[in-house]
């Protein structure tokens, strides 16, 4: 057995132990090996677990003692948290377990997102939460590839109805241990951030162009969560260069929407340094809840029902300056090269001549407070051209392997 997969479970014991219990023992009843992690404070499990509540507060620089003596639940968590987040990621290095699943209810839960973030793509994660798919959780919280699962009738003891949310999970995260193919280190990875082919279309030339050149591209949907698990990846360095060419999540974020990659998007990648060559696609839309009733706010506004999920507001003039002033305000934050295209005939399908969002004046308008408030850190790039069409696809190349060729990015 010493081929079989290794899961870490990860709860509290001493209020947990018939649940964790029973998750351990689905997944050794499949083949596979547990790993145990307390993470309780007051209480103790019924018997010893492989990394015990004081081990897990010790890897944080604190004690349980000092958990209790907070007199603060959610401090005392927090202490946890910081704790098994370092334990679970040198344990991980050290090769200790192959996949995670944690359990929890909304404390369980925040420790267990702190954790899955602690831990590099390609780790298969799983959480089984009372608040799963909740508004609770906001989307900066989220892992790139966490896995999620209600844990439905588990808030106290074990019944046919959460063991069926149970025994699903362990036999999820066993399974994704055994199948997951995690990226190739070795392969230089390119993070491109768009909207689907119907709005911007770069991707579409871009792709097999980077390709060519023995990079792999990974293209995120920017929509909220697409743009929290590309800025997760950037955090981590996972990026040889980034196309960020859809910058839409940022307005979103500025203006309120819960359609939000959270309020570091547009900065992890400067954060580490990685070159960043940004377009800000989408400038003029912010995207809400198709299917939540419209903030009044935007009533004097376009809009445009993308489906029933999604609704479009079109910005107007002021509104689209905020969002370019917001833009300079992150990259200035960026230690890395940093290199934007200002395309002088729009940023998305629907604005250019002859369409419904067709507005030369605001554009003029955004580019005019894009150059007056970038950095000058940043390099301003205006080219005769729409974000679609072939010249803004060949500038980002002429960009690109100018940095190649200088040994900005490392191939």
């Amino acid at each position: 057995m010493s081929s079989a997969k290794k899961i870490l479970v990860i709860g509290t014991y001493d209020t947990k132990d018939d649940e964790l219990d029973f998750l351990a023992g689905i997944i050794c009843n499949q083949g596979g090996q547990v790993v145990t992690m307390d993470v309780s404070v007051l209480g103790d499990p019924s018997k010893p677990t492989d990394y015990s509540k004081h081990a897990v507060a010790e890897e944080g620089g604190s004690s349980i003692q000092a958990a209790i003596d907070s007199c603060d639940e959610n401090q005392a968590m927090q202490i946890m948290a910081r704790g098994a987040s370092l334990l679970a990621a040198r344990l991980y290095t050290a090769g200790v377990f192959d996949g995670v699943i944690l359990l929890g209810g909304t404390m369980g839960t925040d420790l267990a997102l702190d954790v899955t973030s602690a831990l590099p793509l390609g780790v298969p994660k799983y959480i089984v939460s009372t608040v799963a798919f909740s508004p609770l959780i906001p989307a900066e919280r989220l892992a790139a590839d966490t896995q999620m699962i209600l844990w439905a009738g588990g808030l106290y003891g074990l019944n046919s109805i959460c063991k069926a949310s149970l025994s699903q999970a362990a036999g999820a995260v066993l399974g994704a241990t055994r199948a997951v193919q995690k990226p190739d280190p070795d392969k230089p990875l390119i993070g491109m951030m768009s909207l689907g082919t119907s709005t911007l279309k770069y991707v579409i030339p871009l792709k097999p162009a980077l390709e060519e050149r023995g990079f792999e591209v990974a293209v995120f949907h920017a929509t909220g969560m697409g743009g929290r698990a590309f800025e997760s990846l950037a955090a981590q360095g996972a990026f040889a260069c980034v196309f960020d060419f859809c910058t839409q999540e940022l307005g979103n974020h500025v203006n309120g929407s819960n359609i939000s990659a959270g309020a570091d998007r547009l900065t992890n990648a400067g954060a580490n340094g990685t070159p960043q060559i940004v377009a800000p696609g989408c400038y003029d839309l912010v995207d809400v809840v198709g299917w939540q009733p419209v903030d009044t706010k935007w009533d004097m506004h376009l809009k445009h029902e993308h489906n029933r999920l999604l609704t479009s507001i079109v910005l107007q003039a002021g509104e689209t300056k905020l969002v370019a002033r917001a833009h300079c305000e992150q990259l200035s934050k960026a230690k890395g090269p940093v290199a934007m295209i200002l395309p002088e005939h729009g940023l998305g399908e629907w604005d250019r001549e002859g369409e419904d969002l067709h507005n030369p004046e605001g554009l003029a308008a955004f580019l005019s407070e894009i150059e007056k408030s970038l950095p000058q850190t940043v390099q301003a790039h205006r080219i005769n051209a729409h974000i679609n069409d072939r010249a803004f696809a060949e500038k980002a190349l002429a960009i690109f392997d100018d940095w190649c060729a200088d040994g900005t990015v490392k191939a």
